[in-house]
């Protein structure tokens, strides 16, 4: 899907403006596992400054109903806050979201996209498998928190 474009259901897919960040903030308490990331105002509008096409969110009559960030560092495509409000979900909010995000990436010359999924997150674990991602047990991520 193109981005701002309606689909024939009434949703939109837009790019983030910085005027979105507090209703997205909130949004990821209310919709997104694992919000212990230290999410903050601005985190998000250095996300939104530095690539203003990364963060997508999906609207419903006007209203957030899902977002994704497609993360492109100029090598890798990376997929994070794939999150839909609970009460919208199973509706392709998420599958038309990855769409525009894949698009994204093509356009880039990207050969394969990666996501940032939670262990526990069972439900989210069978959205990205029907979406056609896989988990990679060859690799393991490793962090070291820096504050």
């Amino acid at each position: 899907m193109a981005i701002d474009q309606e689909t024939a259901s009434g949703m939109k897919i837009r790019h983030a403006e910085l005027g979105d960040v507090p209703a997205v903030l909130d949004f990821w308490l209310l919709a997104a596992e694992g919000t212990d990331r230290r999410d903050s105002p601005d985190k998000v509008v250095a996300l939104i400054e530095r690539d203003p096409e990364a963060l997508l969110i999906a609207e419903l009559d006007g209203q957030l109903a899902g977002t994704l960030i497609a993360g492109w560092d100029g090598w890798r495509a990376h997929l994070y806050r794939l999150a839909v409000h609970p009460s919208h979900r199973r509706k392709g909010i998420a599958t038309t979201l990855l769409a525009a995000a894949e698009s994204r990436f093509t356009a880039f010359g990207a050969f394969r996209a990666d996501a940032m999924v939670l262990d526990s997150n069972v439900s989210a674990q069978g959205a990205w498998s029907a979406a056609g991602y896989t988990p990679q047990p060859e690799w393991s991520r490793w962090v070291k928190p820096l504050k």
